[in-house]
């Protein structure tokens, strides 16, 4: 793929936009490529974290391409904006756990490709945030829906009405990201990070995002229902009576994801 790099490496798998000269903008060949590798993620067995990022030192993304959204019909907008929901919204549903790596600038769909992960990292003095009402349009990509669920809804309006840009810090006190941490240090800690993740049993990782995810857009006693039937898929897994060998033994536990 041009546009978009991935790789598999010690189970993490690294999915990087290759377009640093337009600050990784999403054009509608990107974001193909872009659906292609989350497809292939979504049914590897393979990879246990994945990690998001931008090429280049300047932007993890700056949204669409509006140079070429300045050449677009009014249909073939309404393809690409439909192209970058589907694709935020495949990411979201990813049954492994999803890190962005922000390593730059995540603004209008960038942003809301930061917020289609589960946790994000920060590099020191990015920028960020929903900007799409400067350009007399709202964000299509998910940022009406997840940004105040995940701050509340008066601060995201603040946000989303006021195009505010946000600095890393700002981003971090607001539950944003995660972890703000030197530019160098970006990709090592958001591996350090997955290397957290991974250190436990794959299947229950995987069924506790899908108990969270499917219960939160629930009342709580279908969500209790969801998370019972998800803890039933791991108790006839290997890992979970690898878990309790360990314990005997008292050894670290060595997973198979079976």
């Amino acid at each position: 793929m041009a546009n978009v790099s991935y790789k598999v490496e010690n189970h993490i798998g690294y999915v990087t936009v290759n377009r640093a000269d337009v600050l990784n903008c999403f054009n509608y060949e990107t974001l193909f490529e872009l659906q292609e590798a989350v497809n292939a993620i979504s049914l590897s067995q393979d990879v246990h974290v994945v990690i998001f990022t931008g090429a280049g030192e300047k932007a993890f993304s700056a949204g669409a391409d509006l140079k070429e959204r300045k050449t677009l019909t009014e249909t073939e907008v309404k393809r690409n904006v439909k192209a970058i929901r589907d694709v935020f919204n495949s990411i979201a549903l990813l049954p492994q756990p999803t890190i962005a790596a922000v390593n730059g600038y995540a603004l209008g769909g960038g942003f809301e490709w930061l917020l289609s992960c589960d946790f994000a990292i920060a590099a020191e003095g990015i920028s960020l945030g929903l900007t799409e009402t400067s350009w007399a349009i709202i964000p299509g990509a998910g940022g009406t829906q997840r940004l105040p669920r995940l701050i509340g809804e008066t601060k995201a309006k603040e946000l989303i009405f006021t195009a505010k840009k946000l600095s890393a810090n700002e981003a971090l006190d607001l539950g944003i990201v995660l972890e703000v941490v030197p530019r160098n240090q970006l990709i090592p800690a958001c591996e350090e990070f997955a290397a957290k993740i991974m250190k436990n049993g794959p299947v229950a990782i995987r069924q506790a995002k899908y108990a969270i995810t499917r219960g939160l857009n629930t009342d709580l006693q279908t969500g209790l229902e969801i998370e019972a039937k998800a803890y039933e898929l791991t108790i006839p897994t290997e890992d979970r009576i690898e878990a309790l060998n360990a314990f005997s033994e008292k050894r670290a536990p060595r997973f198979s994801g079976k």
